[in-house]
């Protein structure tokens, strides 16, 4: 009992470090350029306090969903939410610490399969099996905020659970500003390996705003 309370206890104190936005975050508008290779296209995106995200003004469709999911990944990873709600059903060991004095928090009762690292109050790794894909995803640097952490590089390698064999990796360097009070990411390099062929894809926001309170 008490291994699980003291997993417990360190997971719950790295996912309340998290940096989320709180709940009189009002959305943010931003203008977007998005590069590959030699071709460069320019939209806009908003997410409204509400959490739901637009983007506009990007006749490419692939690229205009590739920038919907990227900002609804910022989303999902924004969106403040209780430790109750999301692992109150888990129960939590511990597992191996490695060279890095990551410790292992191995989780039962969760639907995806999911195992963790954390490295003081931080969540390292990321670990899950969903369906035929398996994910590991390794943060190697991250920015310490006031209000918690926001990983800053990270790399995500994608496998197939059968075989163990990987069939795609992805780094990622996110940058961050803060604007009024909350801090918004400004600009992403994302550097594809799928099959042999390297891909690098860049998101620059810029003219970012704070959208106006909604009027009760």
């Amino acid at each position: 009992m008490t291994e699980q309370t003291s997993a417990s206890q360190l997971f719950r104190a790295a996912y309340e470090n998290r940096y989320t936005w709180d709940t009189n975050f009002p959305g943010y508008s931003a203008d977007i350029e998005l590069k590959q290779g030699d071709e460069v296209y320019s939209g806009k995106v908003r997410i409204n306090g509400d959490l739901s995200v637009e983007v506009t003004g990007i006749e490419n469709e692939e690229v205009q969903q590739s920038i919907y999911t990227q900002m609804r990944d910022v989303v999902t990873h924004r969106k403040r939410g209780s430790f109750e709600q999301s692992h109150g059903k888990n129960q939590f060991s511990l597992g191996e610490t490695d060279a890095t004095d990551a410790i292992e928090i191995l989780v039962k009762g969760d639907a995806m399969g999911s195992n963790y690292k954390i490295r003081g109050t931080e969540i390292c790794q990321v670990s899950r099996v969903m369906g035929r894909v398996a994910f590991t995803i390794d943060t190697h640097e991250s920015l310490n905020t006031e209000e918690g952490y926001l990983s800053s590089r990270y790399d995500a390698v994608f496998r197939n659970p059968q075989t163990n064999e990987v069939t795609k990796q992805l780094e990622f360097e996110d940058t961050y500003e803060k604007i009024g009070n909350y801090y918004i990411m400004t600009h992403q390099v994302v550097r594809s390996h799928e099959q042999g062929q390297p891909t690098r894809t860049e998101f620059n926001y810029s003219n970012v705003k704070l959208l106006e309170p909604a009027v009760v």
